[in-house]
C-alpha cells in the first residue's frame, strides 16, 4: 500500500512517540508491502513545525533527534520521494493544505493518514476518492494494514 502521512502524522509518529502513529509508521517503513511517500515541501513543513517551541516541548525531541528523525525520513530507503509540482486548489478551508493532497494524488497513493479535519471537506474527499486516494486515520489506517499483514 502506497501511504503519505501528513505533517501533523509525522510528528506524532517521531521517534520517542508511542501510541498508533508511531506504530504505523513503523510498520510502513518495516515492510515491503508499504511505501511511505513524501515530498520536499512535506519534508519542509514538518521540519518548520519541529522548529515550534510548543512541539519541541511536547516530543522533547533534542535537535540531533530531529535532525536524526529527518535524514530517516529523507532515506530511500524508508520512503519514495514524490515531486508533485504545483499543486490545484484543492482544500477550500486551507489552501496551505493542497500540496499535501497533491502529493497522495501524484505519487498514486492509496492512502492519505490524516485527523485535519480540512481533509475531510466533502469536495476534498471526492477528489482524492477518484483519484483512488482513501482518507484516513492513524487507527483505522493501522488497523486495516494490520488485517492485510502475512500471518
Amino acid at each position: 500500500m502506497r501511504i503519505v502521512l501528513d505533517t501533523n502524522m509525522l510528528v506524532r509518529a517521531h521517534a520517542k512517540a508511542t501510541g498508533p502513529a508511531r506504530e504505523l509508521l513503523q510498520l510502513i517503513v518495516s515492510s515491503p508491502e508499504h511505501t511511505l511517500l513524501l515530498s520536499p515541501l512535506l519534508l519542509q513543513e514538518l521540519e518548520r513545525v519541529f522548529g515550534y517551541e510548543r512541539v519541541r516541548s511536547v516530543t522533547r525531541l533534542t535537535e540531533a533527534e530531529t535532525d536524526e528523525y529527518l535524514s530517516l525520513l529523507r532515506s530511500k530507503q524508508v520512503t519514495e520521494m514524490v515531486f508533485p509540482g504545483e499543486a490545484p486548489r484543492l482544500v477550500p478551508s486551507d489552501p496551505g493544505d493542497d500540496f499535501v493532497v497533491h502529493t497522495a494524488v501524484v505519487g498514486r497513493a492509496d492512502a492519505l493518514c490524516t485527523l485535519n479535519r480540512h481533509f475531510y471537506h466533502p469536495a476534498v474527499v471526492e477528489y482524492c476518492r477518484e483519484r483512488g486516494v482513501l482518507i484516513v486515520g492513524e487507527v483505522d489506517l493501522l488497523n486495516l494494514l494490520r488485517r492485510r499483514e502475512p500471518r
